[in-house]
């Protein structure tokens, strides 16, 4: 209708009826460009909200992807941890277990020395019974022996009978025997003077000592072989307890180390559970705001469709109306009739014209004065139309232009203030794309250039990794093939340890077998002819040295032995060192390569993204571009300021007022 209004004006429907459109036409065709405009916007929101909800499908996906994998990593190291727990405390049970043994053991050897230094003085003390017994009873055999034949004294044999009653080994009925044998002659029982032809009588006597002495030399000899057996117990026992120190001490050492190794492993996983946790719930934030925001935005979309469709279908159903043949053929049917009444009217009022009253000949004056001064087109246009027109109607025409140009500064006004906003909006909108398009290029250099660092980084790594293979390997062929050769020493020396001790204990057994035969001189008989004086020996000189010599020579390959396994096992630590350290300075490596890896697709996969984000931000930036050069004819190109056109319309709105005043009869104001 407004179109319709504008029509219905002087000097308009001239216009339209040169130009053959209708104001329904008109009407029809703004509501058309509208609604192709609602369509193109609606489906722009369609194809926009499209690519938001395939980002929030696709942000979705991959965030639950990476909470997953951040799940199953958390289990994996949660199971790790409670793997290293439970081996930490299996070991450190096992070490306890071990330390007890090692102290039990030590409280072994020390009970068992303790026995053994007591068995040892029983027996050095029952030796040396046996020892002064022997000794004594061989000295009364000698004697009693030697008074086998008359003679004057009978103190020796007295002496060496009673010696031999006093032992505490002679058993109590050969004590009795001795003191009955004593007690038969008075010369023995008594300190009686010198007896002569005493006649021997103590065959008996003599015998039983002789019984008395086989079998303290039987039992000396059954005594020191005990001793010797449990000598080489109390050694094996030693051995066997030493060895099993020795062991339980080297598998402490090797778990504690182990367990070591255990708790840094456990410590590791610990704080990559922390790092991974921290980053799961961080993405979970992260999923949860996005699926609140797509959740919104939907609702918003829907909404925003609702109400687009149902403002498309009531611009539909008002131009099928208008269109109908109620509204159109109605207008074209009576509009021509309408415009032609409005140019008849025109041609009266020109003929009215013609004959102004004082008064409104002052107003066209004044009007067309002020129009001069201001160069206002439209009190000069105003000025025209109160020559053409009657009196009463100039009045109402004026009232109503100073209506129409109020509600113009009104409008203006306000499209004042829209073209501020919209400018406002638009600038900061190209600021920020602007600072946008520029940090993104400066985080794209940024991005590939870490890229390129991460890409040799990770090449100088992989390069190192094959260099300690390298040396890996080769240490291993050097420690195999040391390992033989100390191994082919330590059996070598070994056998011939065994060999020497053989030819030692050979000669050994033959000495202490020569010097055992030999021990026993023949005592000379009082009829016997003479032999010889010192028994023999064999070359106990040259046979020691021998011996000497073969020892020095035991210690020799006592001592290959011991330095070659000594050094082997020096090699062997130092090779399981240095392929530990290697190792864990390749798992280090690897693990580094895994981690600037991953660091690299993320990189990559942001410059990817930034790369996208600068196309997208450049596209938006064009389109303020564009939309303010759409702004600029009407808010900023206008050929006039605001200011100048404010104050033009006020003038006119106060000459207007003023050709009011002359019409209503007041007093013109001066003219200058």
């Amino acid at each position: 209708m407004a179109a319709l209004a504008l029509l219905l004006l002087p000097g308009v429907s001239a216009i339209s009826d040169k130009s053959k459109v209708t104001p329904i036409q008109k009407v029809l065709t703004l509501m058309e460009e509208l609604k192709a405009k609602g369509i193109k916007e609606k489906n722009d929101e369609e194809t926009r909200f499209s690519a938001f909800a395939q980002w929030c499908a696709n942000t979705k996906k991959s965030k639950t992807d990476e909470i997953e994998a951040g799940n199953q990593k958390m289990e994996m190291l949660k199971a790790e941890i409670e793997k290293a727990r439970v081996l930490i405390s299996q070991l450190t049970d096992r070490i306890l277990e071990l330390e007890e043994d090692v102290g039990r053991w030590k409280k072994d050897e020390k009970s068992a020395t303790t026995v053994r230094d007591a068995e040892r003085a029983d027996f050095t003390a029952t030796v040396t019974d046996y020892t002064e017994s022997i000794d004594a009873v061989s000295q009364a055999i000698s004697v009693l022996k030697k008074q086998a034949y008359d003679r004057k004294q009978a103190a020796l044999i007295q002496s060496s009978l009673i010696q031999v009653r006093s032992l505490k080994l002679v058993p109590v009925a050969s004590k009795k025997a001795l003191t009955s044998f004593l007690q038969q002659d008075p010369e023995l029982a008594y300190d009686a003077p010198e007896a002569n032809a005493y006649e021997f009588q103590s065959g008996g006597v003599v015998e039983m000592l002789e019984k008395l002495n086989d079998e303290f030399s039987q039992k000396k000899t059954d005594l020191e072989k005990e001793e010797l057996g449990a000598q080489q117990a109390f050694e094996q026992i030693m051995q066997q307890l030493a060895d099993n120190i020795e062991n339980a001490e080297f598998e402490i050492a090797k778990k504690t180390k182990h367990r070591a190794q255990t708790e840094e492993a456990k410590a590791e996983a610990e704080g990559d559970l922390a790092q991974t946790t921290a980053d799961r719930d961080e993405d979970q934030k992260y999923l949860d705001d996005t699926v609140a925001l797509c959740t919104q935005k939907t609702s918003d979309f829907e909404s925003r469709q609702k109400l687009r469709g149902e403002e498309l279908e009531a611009i539909s159903k008002a131009i099928d109306i208008i269109s109908s043949q109620a509204v159109a053929g109605s207008g074209e049917k009576h509009l021509p009739a309408l415009i032609q009444m409005q140019k008849k009217a025109g041609a009266l009022a020109q003929l009215r014209s013609s004959q102004m009253s004082p008064v409104q000949e002052k107003v066209v004056s004044f009007l067309n004065e002020q129009a001069r001064k201001s160069g206002s087109r439209l009190l000069s246009e105003m000025a025209l139309s109160a020559q053409a027109n009657p009196f009463g109607k100039v009045k109402k025409m004026i009232k109503d232009l100073i209506v129409k140009l109020m509600e113009e500064a009104t409008s203006e006004t306000e499209h004042k203030g829209w073209c501020d906003t919209e400018l406002t909006t638009n600038k900061q909108t190209r600021d920020k794309k602007t600072a946008e398009v520029n940090e993104l290029e400066s985080t794209i250099e940024d991005l590939t250039a870490t890229i390129a660092e991460l890409t040799q980084s990770i090449a100088d790594l992989t390069a190192a990794v094959k260099e300690l293979d390298a040396a890996m390997a080769k240490e291993t062929e050097e420690r195999t093939a040391a390992k033989a050769k100390n191994t082919e020493t330590v059996k070598d020396a070994k056998a011939a340890q065994v060999a020497v001790e053989e030819a030692m204990a050979v000669l050994k057994d033959f000495y202490a077998k020569s010097a055992e035969a030999t021990a026993f001189a023949q005592q000379p008989a009082a009829d016997a002819p003479e032999t010889f004086e010192k028994p023999y020996k064999g070359l106990l000189a040259e046979g020691g040295n021998v011996v000497d010599f073969l020892e020095v020579i035991l210690t020799d390959f006592a001592r290959l032995e011991s330095e070659t396994a000594a050094a082997e096992a020096e090699e062997e630590e130092e090779y399981k060192t240095f392929m530990f350290e290697s190792k864990k300075d390749k798992a280090l490596k690897e693990n580094e390569i895994k981690l600037k890896s991953g660091t690299k697709t993320d990189k990559e996969s942001a410059l990817q993204q930034a790369q996208a984000d600068l196309k997208v931000t450049k596209e938006q930036l064009d389109k303020a571009l564009e939309y303010y050069e759409k702004l600029k004819p009407t808010c900023v190109d206008s050929g006039i300021t605001y200011e100048e056109r404010v104050k033009r319309r006020e003038e006119e709105i106060v000459s207007l007022q003023e050709a009011l005043k002359i019409l209503a009869g007041t007093d013109l104001p001066t003219m200058g």
